[in-house]
């Protein structure tokens, strides 16, 4: 696909954004039977899938600890989630993505409540377009949260970039592609920062304005994350008081 001349014009992006606005978020907690718990995560027209198992017992045994549970993270983009058939399996990118997204969710688990135990983490890309790392941090979060994994906080995840010479929150595929830098942030309600990743080149003022709108961002998804926790829970209780 050609680049096209311009990706923002008179303020506006060419998905019709302003800059430091979300795409639309879609989300639907505890949607598989078989996990202990799992989330369906729509960011823009990236779909991701969350399945949690866990606290169980850990194989092989020599990856034990004796004093916290073992965190396992596992992205996987599906071969039919691109344009351009990708090739099953793991390759260097989603190893890396599956490291810092389970280095972004490890400090808001209480792994000491589980030693000798494993949490596996699986996160499905079903649908690609710029940002799966930070909807997979989305998703799998919640997915944790339906499982009952004891937690200090829910994490949030979104990516912030310099498209034209201005900075945008949550790029989209020809962003991404083209633009000058890409930074995904991940923190908790409380702003502390779990990831932090730069591909480009931001100075130093770009940099404090670009953190500042991710926090934003992630504020926001924050707040859906939570009504969509609330709304799993308060259909299960209404149904349970009408029985």
């Amino acid at each position: 696909m050609a680049k096209p001349e311009k990706l923002i014009e008179n303020g506006i992006r060419l998905d019709g954004r302003r800059p430091d606005e979300l795409r639309p978020i879609k989300i639907k907690v505890g949607v598989l039977n078989r996990a202990d718990g799992s989330c369906y995560f729509e960011f823009g027209l990236n779909k991701v899938i969350a399945a949690v198992y866990g606290p169980r017992e850990v194989h092989p045994r020599h990856m034990q600890k004796s004093n916290s549970a073992v965190v396992r993270y596992k992205y996987n983009m599906a071969s039919f989630s691109v344009e351009d058939r990708k090739r099953p399996g793991p390759d260097r990118r989603s190893i890396e993505v599956s490291k810092v997204s389970r280095e972004a969710l490890e400090p808001v688990i209480f792994q000491e409540y589980f030693p000798r135990s494993a949490i596996d983490i699986f996160v499905e890309v079903l649908q690609a377009d710029a940002g799966t790392r930070t909807a997979g941090i989305n998703a799998a979060s919640l997915a944790l949260a339906d499982a009952g994994i004891p937690m200090k906080s829910l994490v949030s995840a979104c990516a912030v970039g310099k498209v034209d010479d201005t900075l945008v929150l949550d790029l989209n595929k020809d962003e991404d592609n083209y633009g000058q830098a890409d930074m995904p942030v991940a923190m908790t309600p409380d702003g502390k920062i779990t990831l932090l990743q730069m591909d480009g080149h931001l100075s130093g003022d770009e940099f404090k304005e670009g953190l500042e709108m991710a926090k934003k961002g992630c504020l926001e998804i924050a707040q859906l994350q939570r009504a969509a926790l609330l709304e799993k829970y308060a259909t299960r209780m209404d149904g349970e008081s009408n029985e």
